[in-house]
């Protein structure tokens, strides 16, 4: 009898959904797939199956270098390269190690599982950290000057990347540039950073690639000499306001000379009518005492016209002396003159003087 599938199409609708769902096939997982680590150091792969298996195989560089019987020892082509289970009794999960680790070993992993599982490929990276300089060591220069370091970073593997920080604060990657170049199977960078010098600080450049757990630096110092105080711009308002005030005091000085001006020559003014009405005065009085003429000493009749008594006073010509007839007794007293003042000559007449003094 002969079996065929066109006969059963049942049970190959069966075994093409056992296929697609993993029940024939069966599955293992592999970790890590993308390790990167420094030359020098130990990796580790992890490989974790499900169901019974055989026999395990491992490849490093297209190289069987180890082979992992589910119930026998161990077998390997160095001591470089070791496996064994993830605990005691767990056949399920199986450690594969790569002691000290060099760039030659990079490259695919493949994990092989004898029967229905098929293999698994991890990618190892094998780096190399160099060594890290800033030039010139520590700086010292004047404040709000322009600054320059430059970081040197020598034998690593891959390009390193690199970064720096002033006080531990980041640089923003815009103050500085970094270039590379290939060395052999190594390569060197060369970063430049630039800035204004404000005060003391210090300055780092770090380098590091993915393998290296904490970055190599170097730091130096940099001291700021501060520049000295800057007087122009006190200066500047000092003498503007200075020149204001002056301006102020000047206008005010020519207003105050200006009213002093007026005020003497309104004062000038003043004394020149004042001494006008003066002389005036002056003159009407003196007019008024040349005018009496009439004034006569005693015992004198008459004089010249001109002519200056010893008195100061000046003489009309003819008699000042007037007669009145005796028609008051001498003897009277009530009605206020005094022999003194009125004398009778022997004609019987009284004289009466009238004295004007200027």
């Amino acid at each position: 009898m002969t079996f065929s599938w066109e006969s059963q199409p049942m049970l190959l609708h069966i075994c093409l959904f056992l296929c697609t769902t993993g029940v024939v096939s069966r599955q293992f997982q592999l970790q890590p797939l993308n390790p990167a680590v420094l030359q020098g150091s130990d990796v580790q792969f992890r490989a974790t199956v499900e169901g019974n298996w055989q026999i395990m195989t491992w490849d490093v560089g297209g190289l069987l270098v180890l082979t992992v019987p589910v119930d026998s020892n161990v077998t390997s082509s160095s001591r470089q390269f070791s496996a064994g289970f993830c605990s005691v009794g767990n056949s399920s999960c199986v450690e594969f190690t790569i002691h000290n680790v060099s760039r030659r070993d990079a490259g695919p992993v493949i994990c092989a599982v004898q029967g229905d599982y098929g293999d698994k490929t991890a990618q190892l990276n094998v780096q190399e950290s160099g060594t890290v300089n800033i030039l010139g060591g520590n700086v010292t220069v004047d404040q709000d000057q322009q600054v320059e370091f430059q970081c040197v970073t020598t034998a690593w593997f891959p390009i390193p990347t690199v970064s720096w920080t002033q006080d531990s604060h980041a640089i923003n990657s815009t103050l500085y540039n970094t270039s590379s170049m290939a060395d052999g199977d190594y390569f060197n960078s060369t970063s430049v950073l630039k800035f204004q010098a404000v005060k003391n600080t210090m300055v780092e450049c770090w380098a590091t690639v993915a393998a290296l757990t904490n970055p190599q630096s170097s730091s130096v110092s940099l001291v700021v000499v501060p520049k000295p105080t800057d007087w122009t711009v006190l200066i500047a308002v000092v003498v503007s306001f200075g020149g204001a005030a002056l301006l102020v005091l000047l206008i005010l000085g020519i207003i105050f000379c200006y009213k002093c001006r007026k005020e003497k020559q309104s004062n000038y003014q003043d004394e020149i009518s004042r001494r006008v009405w003066t002389q005036s005065q002056i003159s009407t009085v003196s007019a008024a005492g040349q005018a009496n003429a009439g004034f006569e000493p005693d015992g004198q009749t008459s004089v010249a016209p001109s002519e200056l008594t010893d008195s100061g006073f000046y003489q009309a010509n003819g008699p000042i002396a007037h007669e009145m007839p005796d028609i008051i007794n001498s003897d009277q007293t009530g009605n206020g003159y005094n022999s003194a003042q009125h004398t009778l000559d022997g004609t019987g007449f009284r004289k009466h003087r009238h004295v004007t003094i200027v």
